[in-house]
């Protein structure tokens, strides 16, 4: 069997998009829901340092790199400064109604100082992982849309779009990784490569477990009951948690890699969506920047 790669014949295209400018969104902005929207919320607000450091990790192994891939990673670069964007734009509305961000942000910056001091290359590997992890995020995102049904229409539009591009450069880090580790045996990288994995998914839950639970405190939502309502959403309707099981365990796998499942029909299906909410209201008003 043929080694999975990337397809030749993927391009990466940055999608210079401004969702919500000007237009309030709900404090509730997914169907009404508290649990919902604060997963999203508490998502968003890791976005603008996470994807910054994404980007410095990637950056940081490009030179040496074959042209192709070096490619690639100036357009990942590209789309992920313009996901910062977004995301600042999308936490202010999360900010203007009425909650404090401030200690995931601390959160955040407490999750990124763990890699001070440490080589590079377990950069590159915490981004390869967490690369893995938002594709599969993203990719459940897109394919089911009951995760964003009854959004206020420029957000869902902002993490369709999101996800797209998600699945779009899914393979930049972990191309880039096994060309830094292309030295290394392959017990070595799978070793690694898995135990940072493992780490990180015990840190992705923990981070959006306490970032949901401060913005439900803010909502006047805490204890057991609240708690089971949270579990329920990751791992029983609509089960974000439990759909990417499969892929997640994929990741571990002889012969790995993020496009041995070729999902680019899903962009195009977001494409559909975000462009219909967005596009036409954008000629008719020049949103500003």
């Amino acid at each position: 069997m043929a080694k999975a790669t990337t397809p030749a014949d993927l391009t990466i295209t940055p999608r210079d998009l401004r969702f919500g400018r000007g237009s309030a969104i709900r404090r509730w902005w997914l169907n009404d829901d508290p649990i919902a929207t604060a997963f999203y919320n508490a998502l968003s607000v890791t976005f603008p340092k996470g994807e910054g450091f994404f980007v410095d990790s990637v950056r940081n192994f490009r030179e040496g790199t074959p042209p192709r891939l070096q490619a690639e990673i100036q357009a990942f670069i590209k789309q992920e400064v313009i996901h910062t964007r977004e995301h600042v734009a999308f936490n202010r509305h999360v900010v203007d109604q009425g909650y404090d961000v401030a200690p995931l942000e601390r959160d955040v910056d407490r999750a990124l100082a763990l890699t001070k001091g440490k080589p590079q290359i377990a950069s590159l590997a915490a981004t390869m992982a967490l690369e893995h992890f938002t594709a599969m995020l993203a990719h459940e995102l897109i394919a089911n849309p009951k995760h964003l049904a009854g959004g206020d229409e420029q957000a869902a539009a902002l993490w369709r779009w999101h996800a797209a591009e998600e699945i779009e450069h899914k393979g930049v880090a972990y191309d880039t990784w096994m060309h830094a580790t292309r030295d290394w045996t392959r017990w070595k990288r799978w070793k690694i490569k898995s135990i940072v994995m493992v780490a990180t998914t015990f840190k992705f839950f923990q981070g959006r477990r306490r970032g949901m639970i401060e913005l439900l405190r803010q909502d006047g939502l805490t204890g057991p009951k609240v708690w089971a309502r949270m579990a329920w959403y990751a791992f029983g309707n609509p089960g974000m948690a439990r759909k990417i099981l499969g892929a997640w365990i994929a990741f571990f796998l002889p012969g790995f890699h993020p496009w041995k499942h070729d999902d680019r029909e899903l962009i195009g299906l977001a494409e559909s969506d975000y462009a219909a909410a967005i596009l036409p209201r954008a000629a008719k008003t020049p949103v500003p920047a």
